[in-house]
């Protein structure tokens, strides 16, 4: 099956395209379009919806803080056993768990806002802002028809003879006025 870009009717080359050769239109998700009939997939209402930056942050700060709780006594008995540096222990404790509490804090104040639209609901809506926008300025335009019947020969008082013709060249005038010297 052939697809064309939706913005300058370019035929394009694979189905598996990302741009339009032509105008640069995003082509991805066109061809499943096509393919689906001309309606788009639809989320599906039982997947699980992305975490928000909130409780992402909140889980990433709490791991990282349980974490220290596990890595920080092991390099305590690193310490006693291979008597590394006091300073690499304190490193990680300082790393692990302020880290973890600080990013914890972090995450309070991110935007958890429900209204976050996700990736596809983007790409969806950013090809139907680009679908009704017009082309760009490079871009040819449109394939055009005219009817044949707007062609006609021209009448026959209207031919003229090329000698009738004034010479509008400036060598021209300039040679007839050396002829008359």
């Amino acid at each position: 099956m052939k697809i064309y870009c939706p913005r300058c009717s370019q035929e394009q080359i694979s189905n598996e395209t990302r741009f339009c050769s032509r105008c640069g239109f995003l082509m991805t998700g066109i061809a499943e379009i096509i393919f689906q009939g001309g309606v788009p997939q639809q989320l599906d209402p039982n997947a699980e919806k992305p975490a928000s930056p909130r409780r992402r942050g909140l889980k990433q700060g709490a791991g990282m803080f349980l974490l220290g709780v596990l890595i920080v006594p092991i390099m305590a008995i690193f310490h006693e056993l291979f008597r590394f540096p006091e300073q690499i222990v304190a490193l990680f404790a300082v790393i692990f768990f302020l880290g973890g509490i600080l990013r914890m804090i972090y995450a309070l104040f991110e935007s958890s806002n429900p209204a976050a639209k996700t990736l596809e609901e983007n790409v969806y809506q950013t090809a139907q802002t680009l679908l009704k926008k017009n082309p760009q300025p490079n871009a040819l335009p449109l394939s055009q028809s005219v009817p044949a019947s707007v062609y006609v020969p021209p009448t026959q008082g209207n031919w003229r003879d090329t000698n009738d013709l004034t010479p509008t060249s400036v060598t021209e005038k300039t040679t007839k006025l050396l002829k008359d010297e």
